[in-house]
């Protein structure tokens, strides 16, 4: 009897075979990440190479460049991909939500996030916030980053609330006002040697109802 030949059902599809791929490349990425968290810890971020980080993973260096521009990029780009997250809860925010309430609600949503994540990422953001604050060259990376956020987030604002952004400073002035209380609040965290995402949540929560309810009368 000669044997059906395979229907397009029993065969892979190029979905199958895209959405390995994804999976592989982001083993491959987080592999990187947690070897070079491992190694800033215990040698200082300074004084490791990619040569170290590629040898503990085992990949080539080729590898790391295809995932990472550098060093910098690959501690700072943990923290960017909250930034996007920042921004499509912002957009999703209700039509008519006062600015401040909705940056502050748009952040809710990222705190919250980070807060329930799985052991892994809390490990790796509570790990990130250590390694920053204690190396200076990545305390100015992390705040032109953070400059570009304010900047995308000001644009947003603008967008919602029918202005210019070129013309008005209203968006970047609120934007600003919302960025200073975060800082504060991480500042805060640090000094107390806060680093559990769940706490920092919370802290960062406080802060911003104080920012937002407690300062009209201070103004």
């Amino acid at each position: 009897m000669t044997e059906a030949a395979p229907t397009g059902r029993d065969l892979p599809g190029p979905c199958a075979g895209h959405g390995r791929r994804e999976r592989k490349k982001r083993q491959t990425r987080m592999a990187l990440i947690d070897a070079a968290l491992d190694l800033f810890q215990r040698k200082g971020y300074e004084a490791t190479t990619i040569d170290e980080i590629v040898a503990a993973v085992p990949v080539s260096q080729r590898t790391f460049f295809r995932y990472f521009a550098t060093k910098e990029d690959l501690v700072i780009g943990l923290l960017a991909e909250h930034d996007q997250i920042m921004l499509e809860s912002l957009a999703a925010r209700p039509a008519g939500e006062r600015p401040l309430t909705a940056l502050f609600e748009a952040l809710r949503t990222v705190l919250s996030g980070i807060a329930e994540s799985d052991p892994a990422d809390s490990a790796r953001f509570r790990t990130v916030r250590k390694v920053i604050d204690a190396n200076p060259s990545l305390v100015a990376a992390q705040m032109a980053r953070i400059s570009a956020a304010e900047h995308d987030l000001a644009q947003l604002v603008a967008q919602r609330e029918g202005v210019d952004p070129a013309d008005d400073i209203r968006p970047h002035l609120i934007v600003a006002f919302h960025s200073a209380a975060i800082r504060v609040a991480f500042e805060d965290c640090a000094r107390h040697n806060v680093w559990e995402p769940a706490e920092i949540a919370s802290r960062v929560e406080n802060t911003m109802a104080t920012a937002r309810d407690g300062l009209p009368g201070w103004i």
